[in-house]
């Protein structure tokens, strides 16, 4: 009977934790082995391409992840600011967003890491854009769409700097209390 391990899924989720906290630089392939548990041979089975093949995945997860929680139109704009703040207070404001952190690192020089966060990217504005459609026309909700995906990546920025969730609420503000379709 064939042997089940869950060493890869470790190895993502604690390679997302190290880029959201320390970025992909300063996380070096040693201590994502280490702090996930994944015996060595395990790793260079499931990830031959190394640590840039794992930052693909750890997008790919975190775009399924993410997506999925974006699927609610009802308050979300109020739901989704209070959980990334949560998340970040929670963390003592140290976790960022993994997609944000290898956009500025590696999209630059990388042009499929960059397809790869370009896809995740559009997936939220078209869903934001999908939730908040009825409102104006289409063009009008996919830039605001985009305008508050832009709010909340910047308003993680500031909540790491100020270790407050002050920014979030301002998006908040901006955007209504029932979501992006007011205000």
């Amino acid at each position: 009977m064939p042997r089940t391990t869950d060493a890869r899924e470790r190895a993502i989720q604690t390679t997302e934790r190290l880029f959201r906290v320390q970025g992909y630089a300063a996380t070096g392939l040693t201590q994502i082995i280490e702090e996930s548990g994944s015996p060595k041979g395990s790793f260079y089975f499931h990830f031959p391409g190394g640590k840039r093949e794992l930052a693909t995945e750890v997008i790919a997860t975190y775009r399924a992840k993410t997506t999925a929680g974006f699927r609610d139109p009802h308050k979300f704009v109020r739901a989704l600011a209070r959980a990334v703040a949560n998340e970040m207070s929670e963390s003592g404001w140290t976790s960022g967003c993994v997609a944000q952190t290898l956009a500025q690192e590696l999209a630059h020089k990388d042009a499929e890491i960059a397809d790869s966060l370009a896809a995740l990217f559009d997936d939220w504005v078209d869903i934001i854009a999908s939730a908040i459609g009825s409102v104006g026309t289409t063009r009008s909700a996919r830039q605001r769409a985009i305008v508050l995906v832009a709010s909340l990546e910047g308003a993680r920025t500031l909540a790491r700097a100020q270790r407050s969730a002050a920014s979030f609420d301002a998006v908040v503000g901006q955007f209504g209390a029932n979501g992006p379709a007011a205000g």
